[in-house]
Formats: structure tokens, sequence, C-alpha cells
């Protein structure tokens, strides 16, 4: 048995009044981190100094008891504090190289909150929010043991409310498989495993491009700011809402089929951000989902007791004979087949 923590993510229908609540917890929590963002930025560039999260936390205290930021008041402190601990690893991400600078949030783009324990309850399998007098209605699809340490509630573009509960949990590990494979990540093929076998990739894009280029064709001659844009942009959002349902699907069930059947999985290790470059294999690789499908199998092997290997992205394998080792002097891309000399 491995504990491991699993987040499980479910939708919910809010009431009115919950939904309220949300839009006015999402304005203060996107706020806060707009304001010390512009706070921490302004002290570097004047006075180089910088301003850490323990200093945001006793600003925040006093920010809330200025006559013109009172209505800070009425969500809870909970999502706030947590909303200034994001910006404190976005500064950190940022200072290791992992990130680019942090950026102020959009309104009108993806919204979420986190509550800790002391800003929901969990009882009888309900959860209610603070500040909130109903629990949530939440469409219970999966099951869960344990108890959420954390509950995010998000609101994406196309205006579907989610929760999401981090729990810890004892996963059985596989029982052990003699097989082993080796994949190699394409575009007409999503994967093509050692042994031979062939996973087509569905090109969901492809199949909406038609729709969607008609949806943001209608969203272009709404006159900005009337009702009927606001309208045409949520179909434009629901559109590209589905096709990156679809693609989360299919990487889910490739995933996971691929660790239940192998004990060792090996890939090659791609830098898919300078791969996008390329402007004719661009929409291509974002369809297929290089980086998303390796994410699942590094952490799915993880709970499982399965190894996951990713191959050095200088390694030769294209150029490499399999049997003797000879390394050709040039392989490309046209090159799909080889005979070693």
């Amino acid at each position: 048995m491995i504990t491991v923590q699993r987040a499980y993510k479910y939708r919910f229908y809010p009431t009115p009044e919950q939904a309220e609540q949300l839009a006015r917890t999402f304005g203060c929590a996107r706020y806060v981190y707009n304001h010390f963002l512009k706070v921490r930025t302004d002290a570097w560039y004047e006075t180089q100094k910088r301003v850490g999260y323990n200093d945001t936390a006793k600003q925040l205290t006093a920010l809330k008891k200025q006559p013109e930021t009172l209505w800070l008041q009425e969500v809870s402190n909970v999502c706030l504090q947590q909303s200034l601990r994001n910006l404190d690893t976005a500064f950190k991400n940022f200072f290791q190289g992992r990130a680019k600078y942090p950026t102020f949030k959009k309104k009108h783009a993806r919204q979420s909150v986190r509550y800790t324990t002391s800003g929901f309850s969990y009882r009888d399998g309900q959860i209610k929010l603070a500040k909130h007098k109903e629990p949530l209605t939440i469409r219970w699809s999966r099951r869960f043991t344990g108890t959420p340490s954390s509950v995010t509630v998000s609101k994406d573009s196309a205006e579907r409310y989610h929760v999401s509960l981090l729990v810890e949990e004892d996963v059985a590990a596989l029982p052990f498989s003699k097989q082993e494979t080796g994949i190699d990540l394409g575009l007409t093929h999503a994967v093509i495993t050692s042994g031979g076998k062939k996973v087509n990739s569905h090109h969901y894009f492809k199949q909406s491009e038609k729709t969607l280029a008609r949806a943001q064709r209608h969203l272009s001659r709404k006159q900005k700011g009337s009702a009927n844009r606001a309208k045409a942009k949520l179909k434009v959002a629901r559109i590209h809402a589905r096709i990156a349902d679809q693609r989360l699907d299919f990487a889910h069930k490739l995933t996971t089929q691929l660790i239940h059947e192998n004990q060792v999985v090996a890939a090659e290790s791609l830098q898919v951000k300078n791969l996008l470059k390329n402007r004719s294999l661009a929409k291509a690789i974002s369809n297929v989902g290089w980086h998303q499908i390796t994410t699942m199998l590094a952490y799915k092997a993880q709970w499982y007791g399965r190894s996951f290997v990713q191959i050095d992205k200088f390694y030769p394998s294209s150029k490499r004979c399999h049997a003797c080792g000879h390394l050709a002097d040039a392989m490309p891309l046209s090159v799909r087949q080889w005979d070693c000399p």
C-alpha cells in the first residue's frame, strides 16, 4: 500500500445565492492577488526591497480595515490568505527558473479559490463552504476514502462550476507484470509501442474546427458589451471545453491502460515548448497532448508501483541500430525505415 495525495474533481450546481457569493469571493481573491503583485513589483523597482508572504499577510489585515476596501470582509479570509500563498508560490517559481514573471489575473478567465480545513466542513457526504448557508449540490461521480484536507472551487470560461477535493488515500500496488514497453509519441499515431501496437491519434480539434470557426465568426460580428456577444462568447467557450474534455478523457484511458499492462514504461523526453514553434505542426502537436500523456504516466506509475523512464532528449534513438548499435550519420524526418549497413 502506498499513501498518496489524490485530487477528486466533481461538477456542482450552485443556487443563485451561492453563485452570487462565489462571484464575490472570486473577485476579492483576484483583487488581493493583483493588488499585492503590484505592491511587490513596485517595492522592488523603487527600493530594491523584496516583500514576502508574511509582509503581505500583515498588509492584508490593514487593507481590509480601509474604508474603500471594507467589502473584502464579506468573503472568507481563508480564500484571501490562500491567494497570497499562490502569489508567493508564483514568485518562487519565477526566481527558481520554472516559470515566467507573475501576471495579473483577469476577470473573464478561469476563476478559482481554495479553502483549507478552517474554511469548509465535510459531514455526511456534504460540503459546506464558509459564508455559505447551504451545502453545495455536487454530482458525486466517483467515491473516495478519507477526509478532504482542502477544497478548490473553480468556474471555467464555459460557466461550469467544479470542486476539487484533496485527500490522502492508500493505493494498492498492481500485481507484478513481466511486460515492459517503450513508447514513441507521434502525430498520426498518438503512441507506437515497442511491441508494434499503434494507437491512433483522435483529432478532436479538427472534428470541431468548422463548428468553432462558425461560432467565432458569429462572435466577431457582435457589438462589444452587448448581451448577444456574451451569448456568442459562451458558445465558443463551450466548444473549447468539449475539445479539452475529449482530449483529457483519451489521455486518461491511454495512460491507465499502459500502466496496468506494463511493469516498466519508457518514453522519449520531448521539448514540447520548442516543438510548438514549428508553425506547420503546432496545431497537430497541441491536439495530441504529449506533455499531458507523459505527466499522467509519471504520477500513475508512482501510484501503482510501476516504473516510468524518460530517455534523454539528446539520445539518438532514431539513428541508432537496435541490434548492433551502429549510429547513422544523418536521419531526416522523411526517413521512416532504414537498413543498417
